[in-house]
């Protein structure tokens, strides 16, 4: 057996780590990170089955990281502490060099800016002392920084507990590809050579879907394992990999492990596969970059198409045609180069956004997304909105599309927008529409109303002040962000769509004193930044009542307690 090693912090000597072999060792990887490693190595070291070992694992770090480190090491006979001799840009090489002196039969992964929940080891060996298994894989749970909101990655894969004999009983896991969320045989890893790649960016892809092909039967359990910390809106230079969309090395490093998986796939007898490893690919990696498409300019998506459309070229037909329309609207777009359109047609993923304009084809009785009858087949075939019923479906689902294309500060808190409303498919009479802006900060909505005029037939123009002050917040005030929607009413029939805003405007801040200066308010409106791209408006109650009421108002909320302030609430108001 071999014998770990630790570091001694004051002689930089070996010092022996206990000679009890742990049931399962922990790799903690770190560059850079020194503020968040104590949280992670705690994380592991309160784990309710604490016969475990750590190894924090340096990606030689240039901050306090190795001081850090060395006193977790020094505080913690479990903890050891392993410096890479240089930096490897990269999550493999420190797993990798983690391995190779970890002492347990059974490993897990941990990332320095995450944690695991206290019954994760417990929960993942159990499974593993039930049966022989090659792994065992629980829930992971994704913790927005920003605001700590928390959800279930990919819920529907862990919802319940079994056990599979092989990936091919349930082909969807390929779509959760993290190696954190798993606990490893240590022998079905020596047993296949199995290591993270070097050298390359995405490696938890390669080396899951390679875990997923070789193992002979794992067992999930919707138990949470991990947790992941998310930071949506970090810096560029600080932001994970993952979020890093706008580099184009991020896209060609994508890429480059797809076909490395797929080389994976067709040399190990998996290439039954390849359908759904490809749909997994259409529909989580290339929907993250679609979400950004409309934030591009030109020069930017040729290169993304020059990078993307070659690989888009191998994948399996019955991969896209598992996709919803408007996702295959989008890739058709893109492997035309019709990058204008891209943009457009991005900008309604998930949101049933209409297209500008719909063409129909006389001779065939199809109709087409944009301006024109595709030229090409395979174009006619993805382009083709036909199935989707514009002219007939409920006035509710009806498609329509509300862009902004001017925004003016008015006075005090206002602010002026002109809307132009899209009906390609001629649903609204050519006629003036009476439209409704709602906004619903607190439990009160904000009603707005104005008049749409007709511009052409299938295109509508008005224009409509909105006053942030005339919002009725909660008594205690309202932190938060909200998008205003836009509604039509047409033959006694309801339609609500969302507001797409100028991609790009200064944000407009005003200070508003609710409750006559008890409540005030710091209103920040700007464009949403990412995805379609809505009208987002953003309260911060400032002043000495949000440090006061706030927290009582959410210690004391109560069903009564809530009438009772409505009730206050409409006395002052």
């Amino acid at each position: 057996m071999r014998t770990a090693t630790s570091t001694s912090p004051a002689t930089g000597t070996p010092a022996p780590v206990p000679s009890r072999t742990p049931d399962v060792t922990v790799t903690v990887i770190v560059y850079n990170d020194a503020g968040r490693l104590p949280r992670a190595v705690a994380s592991a070291l309160r784990q309710s089955h604490a016969n475990i070992e750590v190894v924090i694992s340096d990606d030689h770090s240039t901050d306090a990281t190795e001081e850090v480190a060395r006193e977790l090491a020094a505080h913690d006979p479990r903890v050891v502490y392993l410096r890479l001799p240089e930096n490897s840009g990269g999550c493999s090489a420190p797993r990798n060099r983690a391995l190779e002196i970890a002492r347990a039969p059974y490993l897990m992964f941990l990332d320095s800016d995450d944690e695991l929940p206290e019954r994760a080891v417990e929960v993942l060996l159990a499974a593993h002392r039930e049966r022989d298994l090659d792994f065992a894989m629980g829930a992971v749970h994704r913790i927005r920084e920003d605001g700590g909101r928390r959800t279930t990655w990919m819920p529907h894969l862990v919802a319940e507990r079994r056990t599979l004999d092989g990936i091919e009983a349930d082909p969807r896991l390929l779509f959760e590809h993290l190696s954190t969320s798993k606990m490893y045989a240590r022998a079905f890893l020596d047993r296949h050579g199995l290591r993270f790649p070097e050298g390359i960016h995405y490696e938890d892809q390669l080396f899951s879907a390679q875990a997923y092909c070789l193992a002979k039967t794992f067992t999930v359990v919707p138990e949470p394992v991990y947790r992941w910390y998310i930071a949506p809106y970090a810096a560029a230079d600080s932001a994970s990999i993952s979020n890093q969309r706008h580099k184009l090395t991020n896209v060609r490093d994508r890429v480059h492990v797809q076909r490395l998986i797929d080389a994976f796939l067709a040399e190990s007898g998996h290439e039954a596969l390849r359908e759904d490893k490809d749909f997994k690919f259409l529909k989580h990696d290339f929907r993250m970059y679609a979400g950004d498409l409309p934030y591009r300019d030109d020069t930017w998506l040729a290169s993304f198409a020059d990078l993307m459309n070659p690989y888009l070229d191998t994948l399996a037909e019955g991969a896209y045609a598992r996709l919803p329309r408007a996702e295959r609207v989008v890739l058709r777009l893109l492997r035309d180069r019709r990058l204008s359109d891209v943009r457009t047609a991005a900008r309604g993923l998930g949101h049933d956004v209409a297209p500008r304009r719909v063409t129909p084809d006389e001779q065939s009785g199809r109709v087409y997304w944009g301006e024109e009858v595709p030229a090409s087949p395979e174009s006619r075939r993805e382009l083709d909105l036909t199935d989707l019923d514009l002219d007939t479906r409920p006035f509710f689902t009806a498609l329509l599309r509300h862009e902004i294309t001017e925004i003016t500060r008015g006075p005090g808190a206002s602010v002026d927008l002109t809307v132009r409303t899209y009906d390609p498919a001629l649903r609204l009479p050519v006629g003036p529409q009476r439209a409704v802006l709602h906004l619903s900060p607190g439990p009160r909505r904000l009603t707005v109303p104005f008049r749409l005029s007709p511009v052409r037939p299938g295109l509508f123009e008005g224009r409509v002040r909105l006053d942030l002050a005339a919002a009725r917040l909660p008594l205690h005030g309202f932190a938060g962000t909200r998008h205003p929607v836009l509604r039509l009413r047409h033959r006694g029939r309801t339609h609500t769509g969302i507001l797409l805003a100028p991609l790009a405007f200064p944000p407009l801040t005003a200070r508003v004193p609710y409750r006559t200066g008890l409540t005030p308010h710091r209103v920040t409106l700007r464009p949403e930044g990412h995805n379609p791209g809505r009208l987002q408006i953003t309260w911060q109650p400032v002043g000495t009542a949000a440090k006061i009421l706030g927290p009582a108002a959410r210690r004391l909320s109560t069903p009564r307690t809530r009438r009772a302030a409505r009730l206050l609430s409409n006395i002052l108001r």
